[in-house]
């Protein structure tokens, strides 16, 4: 039975993704700080253990890791999906918030990572994949530090695969566009400076307008399966055919034109 170990696999895609790799017959290890319901994999051909782990914790994770290898002697694919969001302008962000920001979406990847790559080294085979965003791309106003954590997940993915090649592993990063999840509802707004920046609530309001009414989180689930069984992972993929139309242009349209479209997107 081939082994999938998923953070944030509590809710939204990766909770999707755990259901999807379960009843496709994997035994997944749903990493999160909280447990999650016990008739969760009812049903499925493969199984769901909750491990508890908080990635801002080095520690938590290679605890994790260590449990999740007490009871599997290999790990197929390693899906990093942990992750919130805050929105705000950027002189007004408090710098302790931009640093949990990072520290949950950036660095949690990053202590996930070293924590499985030891294993995945030691077997000769394994693919990461990470959970990036379309605002890597195409960075959101009000939404800047969010952004930034997830084109430094890009940057990393890129590097560590010509790092780990010689080991027979993959890294890939799949970016979603909007997808209706709690997520949004569970984002960090903050309202200071909207006094000076008149467009942040009407931008932030939009914004999550659209992601409500965003794809479904099975959708990115299929993607990850895809980029999980696939005979040659690609380095990136974009989740939603509009979405990849828009990362499209941007590589092939000035990029002073593409940032001021998306500015005018959220005035």
């Amino acid at each position: 039975m081939p082994t999938l170990v998923i953070s944030g696999g509590s809710s939204g895609i990766g909770k999707a993704t755990a259901l999807l790799f379960a009843e496709r017959g994997w035994r997944v290890f749903e990493l999160s700080r909280r447990d999650v319901p016990s008739d969760k994999a009812q049903g499925t051909k493969g199984m769901i253990v909750h491990v508890t782990c908080d990635v801002t914790s080095e520690e938590s994770t290679r605890q994790a890791i260590a449990e999740v290898l007490k009871q599997t002697e290999t790990i197929d694919v390693v899906i990093s999906n942990a992750g919130f969001g805050i929105s705000g302008a950027v002189e007004f962000t408090a710098i302790r918030d931009a640093q949990k920001q990072m520290d949950v979406n950036f660095m949690g990847a990053v202590r996930l990572t070293q924590a499985v790559l030891p294993q995945l080294r030691q077997q000769g085979f394994g693919r990461i994949i990470y959970t990036s965003s379309v605002a890597a791309v195409l960075a959101v106003p009000y939404q800047s530090f969010y952004s930034a954590s997830k084109a430094a997940i890009n940057a990393l993915a890129l590097a560590l695969a010509n790092e780990v090649r010689a080991f027979g592993i993959t890294v890939s990063v799949m970016m979603p566009g909007d997808v209706s999840t709690g997520f949004t509802d569970a984002r960090e707004k903050s309202v200071a400076g909207e006094e000076v920046y008149k467009s942040a609530n009407k931008a932030v309001s939009s914004m999550e307008k659209d992601e409500r009414g965003g794809m479904q989180p099975i959708q990115m689930a299929k993607l990850f399966w895809h980029i999980a069984t696939c005979r040659s992972p690609k380095p990136q993929y974009v989740g939603g055919f509009t979405y990849g139309v828009f990362c499209f242009l941007d590589r092939i349209l000035p990029k002073r034109l593409v940032n001021w479209i998306e500015g005018q997107m959220y005035s």
